[in-house]
């Protein structure tokens, strides 16, 4: 009994992974305040070497409860706005809630986007062959996206899109802003998206975005990318 219970401990972490990666954007979008930290989808050391735990604690339960926190204090007493409707307005909203609306939505949408899990890590086909067609090749696309990632001066993030015609597109936001905000240069429905503020990879790359970027590819849970896809497709 017991060598049976214990070969199905792994199985079952495995399943429980997966269940717990299922984020939708409508989900994300439709949180209300008071915000609080999500739970990350894995343990802070599961994405080694690729992101080292230290980094992963201080970036989750540092970092992005400050966003939480500061957002919560930004807000009028008693305002219930959704994320989706304060990102789609954040022209008219103050830097404070600006700057944590984003901090918040972006790192929340993040931590679903990585997996320590093979399986989910594998690209669906549909969508390798749209973005094949898109940017000439797979590679091409990590070029384009690496690049983006790279000359975003400063803090900020690059992303994968579905803009608003319905296509793919790489683009990249300064600070916490992103392509669901008002105020982005290049709107549309991120499918993914990478953190290049300092924070998210000094500790273990020091000045070394680029190689940070490139090692990004091996802990990507294309599973939830596409799930996500199929969400900004039905916007159209």
């Amino acid at each position: 009994m017991k060598k049976i219970f214990s070969a199905f401990i792994p199985g079952l972490a495995i399943l429980l992974l997966s269940l717990q990666a299922c984020a939708s954007l409508q989900n994300l979008n439709t949180l209300k305040s008071p915000y609080k930290l999500p739970k990350l989808p894995y343990a802070e050391n599961a994405l080694e070497p690729i992101i080292d735990a230290e980094t992963m604690k201080i970036h989750h339960t540092r970092h992005h409860q400050a966003y939480v926190d500061n957002l919560n204090k930004a807000l009028e007493k008693n305002e219930k706005a959704n994320l989706q409707q304060l990102l789609a307005n954040v022209s008219t909203r103050s830097a404070a809630i600006r700057n944590n609306a984003g901090g918040h939505w972006n790192h929340s949408f993040f931590w679903t986007i990585l997996t320590p899990n093979k399986e989910d890590q594998k690209i669906p086909k549909d969508l390798e062959a749209e973005i094949v067609q898109t940017f000439g090749s797979f590679d091409a696309f990590k070029a384009e996206f690496e690049k983006n990632g790279l000359s975003q001066f400063g803090s900020g993030w690059a992303w994968l899109i579905r803009n608003a015609e319905g296509k793919l597109e790489v683009t990249a936001t300064p600070n916490q802003d992103n392509p669901l905000m008002d105020v982005a240069s290049k709107r549309g429905t991120p499918i993914l998206g990478i953190d290049v503020w300092e924070h998210a990879y000094y500790l273990k790359y020091q000045n070394k975005r680029a190689e940070y970027l490139k090692n990004f590819w091996e802990i990507i849970n294309w599973k939830q990318v596409a799930k996500y896809d199929q969400e900004a497709k039905k916007k159209k």
